[in-house]
């Protein structure tokens, strides 16, 4: 195993889930005036394999809620998750910072999951057909998101304040902090990457979202190297 250096991380979740606006209902629509087929809207298409974080501080559950639920066939609400990290957590230090990768390491190893945070590129995620948490910054505040695709130069990710998203892998790239991958080690036959379903909900033409993020916070992970994969 490669020599491991701490990795300092800075979390930020922020009011995001308001710069979304309100949720817009998806419908029906009649066919023939005979029957009527169930719509989605495209903001409701966005949450339906990304969990929506609740608090302000709370993407880390969100995100860690997306992975388990959507992508390794573990349900688990954004809500237990927040909980039993809550708890188990150093509450104060939550409130003000949110939760860290060792929060949800413990959340995971307590229920037979291995996981640790990796330098690698993106593309060894599609060799090895795993999903990944990540930390991006965008206007200068920092949030987690899980990466559930990769092609075509595109980066789909599943953003808990904005639901499935996608950009060009550049931009995604220059958001991206630390180039570490936080991901599962064990229970890869599991694990869902790259999913033609995720990728529907994303226009074709990736749109530049900006999107204003509050707080800041900082936690000490080990950082290991893509031959530890």
């Amino acid at each position: 195993m490669n020599d491991m250096k701490p990795a300092r991380f800075m979390l930020a979740c922020g009011l995001l889930a308001a710069l979304w606006g309100g949720p817009a209902r998806g419908g029906s629509v009649e066919v023939d005036g005979v029957f009527s087929v169930p719509t989605v809207s495209m903001k409701e298409g966005r949450y339906l394999a990304t969990e929506r974080q609740q608090f302000d501080f709370s993407c880390g559950s969100a995100a860690l809620s997306t992975l388990l639920t959507h992508h390794y066939g573990f349900p688990v609400g954004e809500q237990a998750v927040f909980e039993a990290m809550y708890q188990a957590g150093d509450q104060q230090k939550i409130q003000h910072e949110g939760f860290s990768l060792l929060d949800m390491k413990r959340f995971l190893e307590a229920r037979g999951f291995e996981a640790d945070g990796f330098e690698a590129p993106l593309e060894k995620l599609v060799s090895a057909r795993i999903p990944a948490i990540a930390l991006i910054n965008e206007n200068g505040y920092n949030h987690f998101v899980v990466i559930k695709g990769l092609r075509d130069g595109r980066v789909l990710f599943g953003d808990p304040a904005g639901g499935t998203r996608a950009l060009p892998q550049a931009v995604f790239e220059s958001r991206w902090l630390n180039q570490i991958l936080f991901v599962i080690t064990n229970q890869q036959d599991r694990a869902s990457f790259n999913l033609a379903t995720d990728w529907r909900v994303v226009p074709r033409s990736p749109l530049t979202e900006g999107i204003n993020r509050d707080g800041l916070g900082g936690i000490t992970m080990p950082r290991l190297g893509p031959s530890d994969f």
